[in-house]
């Protein structure tokens, strides 16, 4: 397609930004489904290196043998493949734990960690562990439906292991402190953190902080209602306390991880910014599409759900510049449905929709970092399941972390008729660590039951390296399948210590790309030459 007809579609097709595609005036016979014009000379955004991160769920710690599963090779093996990250430790059972120490402080200068390879778990040992962890997640789920959370006392043990499974992947620790410690007139007692963060100083341990989790939610978990004010008083004696510290006083220290923008919710966002925003390195808030007891597959391939989440970033993006502007916004916490997930969908390679199409919007919409719940722990949408075995999105978020770059590009798309919303696309500079600079990655979508072209004429010349990832099996039954398929072949661990070749398919120059019905795919222009990217 030519500079010319490319400039014709842009007069007669209604543009948008990013995801939304306008309705053609054109009959489909005479285009592609979906034409793209892209702007290869500037970044419109730049996200941090870790953008896409991870969290490890704190029920994790419910009883503190299961920790040790941090220790098990497989685990650590899929860790490694998702850096650069930040690993937050954190959730609803955050507020619940309590730092018991149980033996004496080392004296300051203790080596924190021995040899990451000596801290090897015994394969029975792992197998009881995930054995018992499997019967131990049915008595979490009670807690949560319930709303009965029992006080968890945890010790040195819990954050060694944090530590050491942190440092040895190469991951940077978020510790999630409990907020629900409170003094008479409802102010936070600091007396356990302020424990917590001597041990971590005595053994040396460089992590960034947090203190609690969804306070919108405190009432209804524990009884106590505790305002945005009071909130960031409590985030401004934290950073006080961090400030004597040596080797915290520079530490990250983020918040308030509200859950997302609604009544309470947002009253508790301003107020925290009023009195808290100078605490924090970056303002951090929860998103859920879906309630997980009562969405369906429809929820998770619906382009009006997916928008949902531009709504809602730019009503906290505009809440956090009046007051703090400049401040980076984090998605503390992500995932697709709330209440641990929907079974048989957030942990399916239909989930990987809502995945992928969050991590395009946020970064061009404006958040710095998002942060995948969850990596491992209970729920539906974990990246590894009960076996510590990689799921779709596993295998998606390492293609994103190898494929895309930090650097957001400019992108207009024009649909077809046949096309509608459920092609979705983004543009960004490839990862440099993986292609010569100038290269771009262009990520797509297809919600649609039937395939899609895409036409991108700024692209057409040089080489492409295709990524199309894809359910094991055909057709919208194929959407509920753990397992996904790279270009063709099945995606699964060589062995424990080992991940397969992700290599793309090599396409000739083309004007048109294609994309298959239920799809997700990468396509990287490695001869763009794009001047955004040099």
């Amino acid at each position: 397609m030519s500079v010319a007809l490319s400039v014709l579609l842009c007069l007669l097709w209604t543009q948008t930004d990013g995801v939304r595609i306008g309705d053609p005036n054109q009959n489909r016979s005479e285009a592609p489904d979906v034409a793209v014009m892209a702007d290869l000379s500037a970044v419109i955004r730049r996200v941090e290196p870790r953008f896409l991160s991870v969290t490890i769920d704190a029920s994790l710690a419910s009883e503190e043998k299961f920790m040790f599963l941090l220790s098990s090779p497989k685990i650590r093996t899929l860790a490694k493949a998702l850096t650069p990250s930040f690993l937050r430790f954190g959730g609803t059972r955050q507020d619940f734990m309590v730092f018991t120490p149980q033996r004496p402080q080392p004296d300051s200068g203790f080596t924190a960690d021995p040899s990451c390879d000596k801290l090897e778990l015994p394969s029975w040992l792992e197998d009881k562990l995930k054995t018992e962890w499997t019967r131990q997640q049915m008595v979490l789920m009670r807690e949560d439906l319930q709303r009965k959370y029992r006080r968890v006392k945890f010790t040195e043990n819990t954050v060694d292991l944090l530590h050491s499974f942190t440092n040895c992947s190469g991951m940077d620790l978020i510790f999630g402190l409990n907020a629900l410690l409170r003094t008479a007139d409802n102010s936070w007692n600091s007396s356990n953190a302020r424990s917590l963060l001597q041990y971590c100083e005595s053994r040396r341990y460089r992590m960034a902080w947090e203190l609690g989790n969804e306070p919108n939610s405190y009432e209804k978990k524990a009884g106590i209602r505790v305002d945005g004010q009071q909130l960031g008083k409590d985030f401004t004696r934290l950073r006080q306390m961090m400030s004597q510290s040596r080797l915290y006083r520079d530490a990250g220290l983020y918040g308030p991880d509200v859950g997302q923008p609604r009544d309470h919710r947002t009253d508790i966002l301003g107020g925290f910014l009023q009195t808290g925003d100078e605490a924090v390195d970056a303002c951090t808030w929860h998103h859920y599409y879906v309630n997980g007891r009562d969405t369906s597959l429809e929820d998770f391939l619906d382009p009006e759900v997916l928008d949902t989440l531009a709504l809602k970033t730019n009503e906290v993006l505009e809440k956090v510049k009046l007051v703090s502007p400049g401040k980076p916004v984090w998605l503390g916490e992500t995932s697709s449905a709330y209440g641990g997930g929907a079974v048989g969908l957030s942990d399916t390679f239909a989930a990987g929709f809502m995945w992928l199409d969050k991590l395009g919007l946020a970064a061009s919409l404006g958040l710095d970092v998002v942060m995948r719940q969850v990596f491992v722990g209970s729920g539906s949408y974990h990246l590894v399941d009960d076996n510590l075995d990689p799921l779709p999105d596993y295998w998606l978020s390492v293609l994103y972390k190898r494929l895309v770059g930090p650097e957001v590009l400019k992108l207009r798309a024009f649909r077809g008729a046949a096309a509608g919303k459920r092609v979705r696309l983004y543009l960004h500079c490839a990862n440099r660590k993986s292609y010569r600079s100038g290269a771009v990655t262009l990520m797509s979508m297809n919600l649609s039951r039937k395939p899609a072209r895409i036409s991108v004429p700024a692209l057409v010349s040089g080489t492409v390296e295709a990524f199309v990832l894809q359910a094991e099996r055909p057709g919208e039954e194929g959407l509920y399948s753990r397992s996904v398929k790279l270009n063709g072949d099945v995606l699964k661990m060589v062995d424990d210590k080992t991940l397969p070749e992700l290599t793309g398919s090599r396409l000739p120059p083309a004007e048109h790309l294609q994309l298959p019905a239920y799809s997700l795919a990468f396509f990287v222009f490695t001869d763009a030459g794009a001047a955004g990217c040099l």
